[in-house]
């Protein structure tokens, strides 16, 4: 392998890097901001600018500049559209600013590269449960958790659309149970699995 190959392997390690530990995520109702992981990405080699592009566009969607974000990204996923994580962050960053059809058409290109990754698959369920469409969501929420069922901010949100929207108890209980398996000094969830408990005994 050539000095180069080796350099541009560096180059792409660090992009999925970043992409696992920066992308800025949307809060449901009830959750946390959380960082997410670019995970079953495939790696794919990238140059130092489209690199530098991506971080940039994560800075500015940090500081809730979505329009200066959006801007790098739509140029960085027309140069580079092999990668999962810059469409993810543009669907976020669309869905924070109200543009709905462009989020979900952006969730889904991402996960054309990657149909399991957690992350599209959480916020493509969080698009849909906002707009109605609670079959979908549970469905998006449950691809997001079978190559990665401790992603918990997946989990969550399918026990409270579960509980609040399809008023399925079981389902919900489920959930949160299965979630304080992973997090139990989750004090929230907690207690909403033992009020679900006492309403349903």
């Amino acid at each position: 392998m050539t000095e180069h190959n080796m350099s541009v392997l560096r180059s792409t390690a660090r992009l999925i890097a970043v992409a696992a530990t920066l992308l800025i995520v949307s809060a449901c109702s009830q959750d946390n901001v959380r960082k997410v992981s670019n995970a079953g990405a495939q790696p794919v080699l990238a140059d130092d600018t489209i690199e530098q592009m991506f971080t940039d566009a994560l800075s500015h969607l940090q500081q809730e500049e979505y329009d200066q974000g959006i801007e790098l990204l739509e140029t960085l996923t027309a140069k580079e559209s092999r990668l999962a994580a810059p469409f993810v962050n543009l669907g976020i960053a669309y869905s924070r600013t109200g543009n709905t059809k462009k989020a979900e058409y952006s969730f889904s290109r991402a996960l054309r590269l990657d149909a399991g990754h957690a992350v599209a698959n959480n916020e493509l369920g969080l698009l849909y449960r906002k707009t109605g469409r609670f079959s979908a969501a549970k469905s998006a929420y449950k691809n997001a958790l079978v190559k990665h069922p401790d992603y918990l901010p997946a989990r969550k949100n399918l026990g409270i659309l579960c509980e609040l929207y399809l008023h399925d108890m079981e389902c919900a209980l489920e959930q949160y149970q299965a979630y304080l398996e992973y997090a139990p000094e989750e004090e929230t969830v907690a207690r909403w699995a033992l009020e679900l408990k006492q309403r349903t005994q």
